[in-house]
């Protein structure tokens, strides 16, 4: 059973490390503001528009620039659930393996 445990604890790291890898955006204004954030929801980078960002007011600005943060953060979430439902299935298998064997 520990064996197992600690199996699980490897892949949760290999996991953390793919999700670190992976890349999500989000977007508002058609494109003018990208957000870009890892898939563990760290945000990486902010690119605005030049001309935007001279012809935006600031309370435009600040509410495009949520938008554009919470697409990315919803878009890392999902790719986080769809890895961590990966590592819960295997889990349990490996658990369910342990009484039958």
């Amino acid at each position: 059973m520990f064996d197992k445990l600690m199996q699980v604890q490897q892949q949760a790291e290999e996991i953390k490390k793919r999700l670190d890898s992976i890349t999500v955006k989000g977007e508002a204004e058609g494109g003018k503001i990208v957000v870009t954030s890892t898939g563990n929801k760290n945000i990486t980078s902010i690119h605005i528009d030049e001309a935007f960002l001279q012809s935006a007011d600031k309370e435009e600005l600040e509410e495009l620039l949520a938008v554009a943060v919470n697409k990315a953060l919803t878009q890392a979430e999902n790719v986080h659930q769809t890895e961590m439902q990966a590592l819960s299935s295997n889990m349990l298998g490996g658990l369910g393996n342990l009484f039958n064997g």
